[in-house]
C-alpha cells in the first residue's frame, strides 16, 4: 500500500505530455519473426528458385536456409507459399467482388420496371417521359407498354 508514497503529484500538464509522447511512439522492430512471416517476406524469391527456369525442390531451398540458421522443411515452406497464395487471391476477389457491388445501382437496373398498361393505352397522346427499363435502358413508356403489351399476347 506504500508504493503511492513516494510518487509525484500527476498534474493534466503531465498527462498531456505523456499522452503526446505515447502518440509519437513507433512500432518496435522485433527481431523474432513467425515462419509465415519470413516465408510470406522471402516468397517472391523461394517462388522464383522453385519455378521450372531455376528448378529447385523445395528442400534444396530449405537446406540453403538452414545454413542461415532458418530451420524450414521444405514441405512446411511448400505449404506456407501456399497458404500465402490462396490468402493473396482471397484479398484480389473480395477486392474486385466489392468494387462490383459499389458500380452497380440495384434499384434502377436490376428491378423490374412496372408500368399500368390501361393507363398508358387510355391517354389519347402518347407520353414522351422515359423510364429505366430492367435491363438499365432508357426507353418511353410508351415503348415499355408496347413491348409488354406484346409479351401479353404472346
Amino acid at each position: 500500500m506504500s508504493e503511492h508514497q513516494n510518487s509525484e503529484v500527476i498534474t493534466k500538464g503531465k498527462i498531456d505530455k505523456a499522452i503526446n509522447l505515447l502518440k509519437e511512439q513507433k512500432p518496435k522492430e522485433r527481431e523474432d519473426v513467425s515462419d509465415r512471416e519470413a516465408v510470406r517476406k522471402m516468397r517472391r524469391y523461394i517462388e522464383k528458385l522453385t519455378s521450372s527456369k531455376y528448378g529447385y525442390t523445395y528442400d534444396e531451398v530449405s537446406e540453403m536456409l538452414k545454413g542461415l540458421g532458418i530451420n524450414l522443411t521444405g514441405s512446411r515452406i511448400k505449404y506456407l507459399v501456399g497458404e500465402l497464395k490462396k490468402s493473396s487471391r482471397r484479398q484480389k476477389n473480395t477486392s474486385l467482388s466489392d468494387d462490383n457491388n459499389r458500380s452497380s445501382n440495384p434499384a434502377t437496373e436490376t428491378e423490374p420496371l412496372v408500368v399500368n398498361i390501361a393507363s398508358v393505352q387510355a391517354s389519347s397522346e402518347p407520353d414522351k417521359s422515359t423510364v429505366n427499363s430492367a435491363k438499365g435502358k432508357r426507353q418511353s413508356k410508351e415503348q415499355v407498354a408496347q413491348q409488354q403489351q406484346a409479351k401479353s399476347n404472346l
